[in-house]
């Protein structure tokens, strides 16, 4: 009787039929409230396993972790697609399967995106505290149109982030190692050769690419330098990306006009963050995917994916190869 261990806070938090799936004849869910971490898995498995499979968020799958959870564990199925968090390289050497989920929350993430990028622009942050402690204090915000947006990995996410920009009357340009030239060309959208090029040129620039060893860090205080003074940085990407002492400088100097971002390179928020107390820096709880109709499809994607994978069926979406 496989043995699953449901960490995903979102799939378990929002009602669907995601939750039908898991109920597999045979199945026996364990949850968890993640993300968890290295020792928190460790500890689970210690207390609840053993485990044929995990339905995973952001939790903290280190080899370690695989190696405790070995030889019963024979599958790693991430609810989303941002697998930085697991140690993919050493799943593929013990021949762990891990699966994932695109194509499933573009939609909500560009969404966020630019629902950040226009409470940044407005100043929604102090705006916002001021009425509810009953001050009417009021500051001059920006517009978006003709504003060129920067946008940095043309993945789905990217893709969908750029034709929204059009909608709001913006020039869109673009830096990805995978460039569309077809997508560029139906939007116009301009290739850009390098963060050299791309950032002193941008007026607002929106992150979409994963975090790796070279994209760790990219947003720093070198290369907010490189930054038009007063753009706008936004993150909906992994929190790593950018150096958050850095941005916090930038911010409070008035180099950025302010910085969205609905991740952060520790989750949760500590209470000495660099971010807190600085007005123009607007902080979401990494939500960016979390609506109905995302964790819905998300939902369905991960548990199709592990249950078909531990019923010996083929329909799974599989990111590491063997």
């Amino acid at each position: 009787m496989p043995r699953i261990l449901l960490t995903t806070t979102s799939f378990q938090d929002t009602p669907g039929p995601h939750h039908e799936v898991l109920q597999a004849p045979g199945f026996t869910t364990v949850k968890a409230r993640g993300p968890l971490t290295e020792a928190q898995l460790l500890e689970w498995h210690a207390r609840q396993g053993p485990f044929d499979g995990l339905l995973n968020g952001d939790d903290q799958i280190t080899a370690r972790v695989i190696d405790a959870y070995r030889p019963q564990l024979k599958v790693i199925a991430k609810y989303g697609i941002g697998l930085d968090s697991i140690d993919v390289n050493h799943a593929t050497a013990c021949h762990i399967p891990v699966l994932f989920t695109p194509g499933v929350n573009e939609t909500t993430v560009a969404e966020h995106t630019f629902g950040l990028m226009v409470a940044v622009a407005k100043h929604f942050w102090p705006h916002l505290s001021a009425v509810k402690a009953g001050r009417w204090q009021r500051r001059t915000g920006c517009e978006l149109r003709d504003k060129t947006l920067g946008v940095v990995g043309m993945g789905r996410i990217g893709k969908e982030v750029l034709q929204r920009g059009i909608a709001f009357g913006m020039k869109p340009i673009a830096l990805s190692a995978h460039f569309d030239t077809a997508f560029a060309a139906r939007y116009q959208v301009r290739r850009m050769a390098a963060l050299e090029e791309l950032l002193p040129v941008a007026d607002v620039v929106s992150l979409h690419t994963n975090l790796s060893d070279t994209t760790r860090h990219m947003i720093n205080q070198r290369t907010l330098a490189w930054m038009k003074k007063g753009a706008i940085l936004i993150n909906t990407a992994r929190g790593a990306l950018v150096v958050e002492e850095d941005v916090a400088a930038a911010c409070r100097s008035g180099q950025l006009y302010g910085y969205g971002t609905d991740v952060l390179e520790q989750e949760p928020i500590r209470p000495d963050h660099p971010f807190t107390g600085v007005d123009n820096i607007v902080v979401t709880p990494h939500i960016g995917s979390r609506t109905l109709e995302s964790v819905q499809r998300q939902g369905l994607r991960a548990a199709r994916n592990l249950v078909n994978f531990l019923s010996g069926q083929t329909d799974y979406i599989q990111a590491n190869k063997f």
